[in-house]
């Protein structure tokens, strides 16, 4: 009989003790004691299976009259794993510390549980929640952080899937995190409460809330500005005639541009990537030479990835690892791609054509990516990072853009969590497409403002309603559409170099 302390704050405790989950989540030191598994079919192989995972050096004795060929694998992988082949009796608990009773025979596993009862012994039996003294949870796990799942044995499915969820979610550089506080907490001198305040301010990042934000005082004050540069533009349209023969002198490309920037920014706001294919293939359509439209594209990205990526930096999305491993290669390769299409900018009518291609294959991995957005990650993260950005530098500043749809593809693909990936490749993509810029303004002589203007401007107007369409539109439309126009574009212009040569 267990006795409770009379105090008047159990109460409410003791008023709801029917309702809701009500076991108490403990982590196990398996390594330092005995299980006894009785059970060695596909049930059997699940629950050691879960064991091993979690504590490989744990000592289990499985004992069944056959077993499945994994549990044998198992057994000479694992050293404290033993199989003993014979019907289990309830001596074959002696000296156990924890019970799990996997077998198809109901009477046997009622048996089991009576035998470990009888020794004060604690014990799972499977599929049967009402005779089992513990759960197995669904585990998530991130290096050093576990993270135990429990339906209270309503459903071990459910439980299943929230793994998946939590897996997805927590980043494994959460680890990394968990490695620095432990090596923050060995470093602090004083007393227990200083510590204690220590670590709070330095963890306080990780549970701070974030300022709630009116979005309709956000629409308000936007729509002003947007009113207030309609008034001004009007009035000195009426009021002061060179204004008016100032605007009527700008060249129509602009306009042109201006829009396309806008439309290409809220394509990237909606699915992270290619701005570049883009607002490249309609540039070279306008008749804009690769070189010429590799460096508009470029420079219209440095204010929007230098946002983009101090945000990332602020929210904690930096993988400074991974950033140094992209940044100094990928400079590399998009000042080397800069300066051999600016150096071939003369042969722009030889180029043209071989960019196009690019765009093409572009497209259809848009294209591609459209019908597999739930495609499942590979569990192996890609090894060769500086290669991977050497060589999406040196393509995107060529083909004047890529970077997201090679290097940021390839990082989540791999395994990558995509969450670190999408703030270091955008934070990188600031200082490549920085210096790419540079490259180009020193190498050329463009007589095409206008088109780079409208880019930029366009860009930076859409910015602010770029994440707002994106949360109304289906994500796999865009991309089809995307897809499907950059390949259509790029067709035109090959069609059209063959015909001349023809």
């Amino acid at each position: 009989m267990t006795l409770l302390p009379k105090d008047s704050s159990l109460k409410p405790i003791q008023d709801d003790i029917s309702e809701g989950n009500q076991l108490f989540p403990v982590f196990i030191k398996l390594n330092e004691l005995h299980t006894v598994l009785i059970g060695a079919g596909n049930v059997g192989l699940e629950k050691l299976t879960a064991i091993l995972n979690n504590s490989p050096l744990a000592r289990v004795t499985v004992i069944a009259k056959t077993f499945v060929p994994e549990i044998h694998t198992l057994a000479s992988e694992f050293d404290g794993l033993t199989i003993i082949q014979k019907t289990f009796i309830d001596t074959d608990l002696d000296g156990a510390d924890l019970v799990i009773a996997a077998t198809d025979d109901s009477e046997l596993n009622k048996y089991i549980r009576e035998s470990a009862h009888d020794r004060k012994l604690l014990i799972n039996v499977a599929d049967k929640p009402e005779l089992c003294d513990f759960y197995l949870g669904s585990i998530v796990q991130k290096g050093d952080l576990k993270v135990a799942i429990s339906t209270n044995g309503k459903s071990p499915t459910v439980a299943k899937r929230l793994k998946e969820v939590l897996n997805e979610s927590l980043p494994a550089e959460l680890d990394v995190t968990l490695q620095q506080m432990s090596e923050l907490r060995n470093s602090l001198s004083g007393d227990f409460a200083y510590k204690v305040k220590k670590l709070n301010e330095v963890t306080s990042v990780l549970v701070g809330k974030k300022p709630e934000t009116n979005k309709n005082v956000i629409w308000l004050i936007w729509g002003a500005v947007i009113l207030a540069i309609a008034v001004a533009a009007v009035s000195l349209w009426y009021k002061e005639p060179a204004f008016q023969l100032y605007v009527q002198g700008i060249s129509p490309t602009f306009y042109y541009f201006l829009g396309a920037g806008f439309v290409f920014a809220l394509i990237d706001g909606a699915i992270g990537m290619s701005y570049g294919v883009t607002a490249n293939s309609f540039s070279l359509t306008m008749g804009i030479p690769p070189a010429a439209a590799s460096m508009g594209v470029h420079l219209s990205e440095i204010m929007s990835n230098g946002i983009a990526g101090w945000m990332h930096y602020r929210m904690g999305n930096i993988n400074w690892k991974l950033f140094k491993m992209l940044l100094i290669p990928g400079i590399i390769g998009a000042v080397a791609g800069a300066a051999i299409i600016s150096s071939l900018e003369h042969y722009s009518q030889y180029t043209k054509p071989f960019v196009s291609v690019y765009t093409l294959i572009l497209g259809g991995v848009i294209l591609s990516k459209a019908f597999n957005l739930k495609r499942k990650r590979t569990t192996a993260k890609i090894k060769r990072i500086p290669l991977l950005g050497l060589g999406g530098g040196f393509i995107d500043a060529i083909g004047g853009g890529g970077w997201g749809s090679i290097v940021l593809s390839t990082l989540i693909a791999g395994g990558r969590n995509p969450r670190f990936s999408l703030g270091t490749v955008k934070l990188s993509r600031f200082f490549i497409a920085l210096l790419s810029s540079l490259t180009f303004i020193t190498m050329l002589h463009s007589n095409h403002w206008d088109a780079v203007a409208g880019l930029v401007i366009g860009g930076a107007l859409a910015s602010p309603i770029a994440t707002k369409i994106s949360n109304q539109i289906s994500t796999k439309a865009i991309m089809v559409s995307v897809g499907v126009i950059v390949i259509l574009i790029s067709i035109k212009s090959i069609f059209a170099f063959l015909v001349k040569v023809i």
